[in-house]
């Protein structure tokens, strides 16, 4: 227990910097390979705090990774700090009203998400100078998860090579160990090209990449019955080809998102998309070339790090909030559905109990809530190093994910008590495992059980380079 307490208190005594620093991130929120002020912020801090600091991770400008101490195990401590677009709200206000600007937003709150890991990273840092242990903690800065899979890119690059326990966390409703579960996914970019004419004199000249477009959003749809109940794939046009109906449109762009629950079964749903560009294609005398964007893993747990991360879940207990927390709360879910607020609890795993406008127990670890159906890249770490994942409670139970109510509660003292409270059982998962060797190899051990018979392979192509550009539309 004294050494539990010495690492909260090391936490404590920076939270006030910390909520302040993730403040900072909120109001200047950047999309993905677009966060250059951003990762300026926490580099600044990686050197305030005293870490060896590298830039340019894996050739990407906005990664940055942090080192400190010396020997024994490496310990990864994982960050992220990319917003979204659309979703730009004024602070602290409960009803719709975004901020003048570019509409963008933290609306997965990746501000708090990289200042509690960078908090948590420092205070082991302190941790293993104050305690003269070997081992080295490390904050990774990954830019991009929002669809440009960084950390694929950085795996593929060998950056957490030389790593033995990697530790995240992702704001939520509710605080607990994250359930490893999410689909692997990729985003291709269908190009078709046609042949313009004039729509009325010569329609017969023409050849339709937009026809060819909307063909292929046909066979995605009829494809929708038969492929795996757990699977997904979503589109949106990137050039329709163009304004005029009176001519016939030469080109078109569609990126398609696909996911599926591991990687075999999301290439072999590619290659299912990938015929029906190539059908749409022939039957419009077009086209089509493509070109993949970003891919992702799917999550593997590590039963021995979510044993150690719900210990000290246990040990903490919830959030501190407090009445004008829980008023200030209310006011969010009253904007929220009744459909939201259950399908909250639902994802949790326990009873819905009325009433309840803040998460106020830890999640127990044998609760079964209803899967993640969506995607992260911390799914590519998972595959090489032995991961955890924590949620922590830091908005309204019932705040859906990417929305602007989730944005509106970024900087609230809620945000800033669950960022802390996060980052504390983050810091208290790290010096278990640096205190504890037969934990790493036990972790090591089920990581080389689980890839056994699927060892990991990118599902990035090796030609594929990070979409440096992809948030302003244009090519990597």
């Amino acid at each position: 227990m004294r050494n539990t307490e010495e690492i909260w208190r090391l936490v404590d005594e920076r939270g006030g910097d910390y909520a302040a620093f993730s403040d900072r991130i909120w109001g200047m929120p950047e999309l993905a390979y677009a966060e250059r002020r951003s990762c300026a912020e926490h580099t600044a801090m990686l050197e305030q705090e005293g870490f060896r600091v590298s830039e340019a991770v894996a050739g990407i400008p906005t990664a940055v990774m942090g080192e400190a101490g010396e020997g024994g195990p490496v310990i990864a401590i994982l960050g992220e700090y990319d917003a979204l677009p659309g979703l730009s709200q004024e602070a602290g206000v409960a009803e719709q009203r975004p901020l003048p600007g570019d509409g963008v937003g933290h609306g997965c709150g990746h501000n708090l998400l990289g200042a509690a890991s960078l908090l948590a990273a420092a205070a082991v840092k302190d941790w293993l100078a104050a305690n003269k242990l070997p081992g080295r903690v490390r904050y990774y800065g990954c830019p991009a998860e929002e669809g440009g899979a960084a950390k694929g890119f950085m795996v593929r690059d060998g950056a957490f090579s030389d790593v033995d326990i990697a530790i995240s966390w992702h704001p939520s409703a509710f605080s607990g160990v994250n359930q490893p579960l999410s689909l692997a996914n990729t985003r291709i970019d269908f190009s078709f090209h046609g042949r313009a004419s004039h729509a009325a004199a010569a329609p017969h000249l023409g050849r339709s990449a937009l026809d060819a477009a909307e063909l292929m959003s046909v066979g995605v749809n009829y494809m929708r019955e038969h492929m795996p109940s757990d699977a997904r794939v979503h589109s949106a046009y990137l050039d329709a080809g163009g304004v005029a109906p009176n001519v016939v449109q030469a080109t078109a762009r569609v990126r398609y998102l696909i996911r599926a629950g591991d990687l075999p079964g999301l290439r072999r749903l590619v290659a299912r998309v990938r015929k029906i560009a190539d059908g749409a294609a022939l039957m419009t005398e077009t086209r089509v070339e493509t070109r993949v964007v970003s891919a992702v893993s799917n999550l593997l747990g590590n039963a021995p790090m979510e044993r150690a991360m719900q210990d000290n879940f246990d040990r903490i207990g919830p959030p501190p909030f407090d009445a004008a927390d829980r008023a200030k709360a209310a006011e969010y879910q009253a904007t929220l559905s009744e459909e939201d607020i259950e399908a909250s609890w639902r994802r949790a795993g326990v009873p819905q109990r009325d009433g309840t406008p803040l998460c106020d127990a830890v999640i127990p670890l044998e609760a079964q809530g209803a899967p993640m159906v969506g995607s992260t890249d911390v799914g590519d770490v998972s595959w090489v190093v032995p991961t955890v994942q924590a949620r922590g409670a830091t908005y309204a139970i019932g705040t859906p994910g990417h929305s602007w109510q989730l944005t509106g509660q970024g900087m609230l003292p809620a945000a800033h008590k669950g960022m802390v409270h996060v980052a504390k059982v983050m810091a208290g998962t790290a010096v278990d495992a640096i205190r504890d060797p037969d934990l790493v190899a036990r972790a090591k051990a089920d990581l080389a059980a689980r890839t056994a018979r699927t060892p990991y392979e990118s599902p990035i192509p090796p030609e594929v380079n990070p979409p440096l550009k992809m948030s302003s539309g244009g090519a990597a």
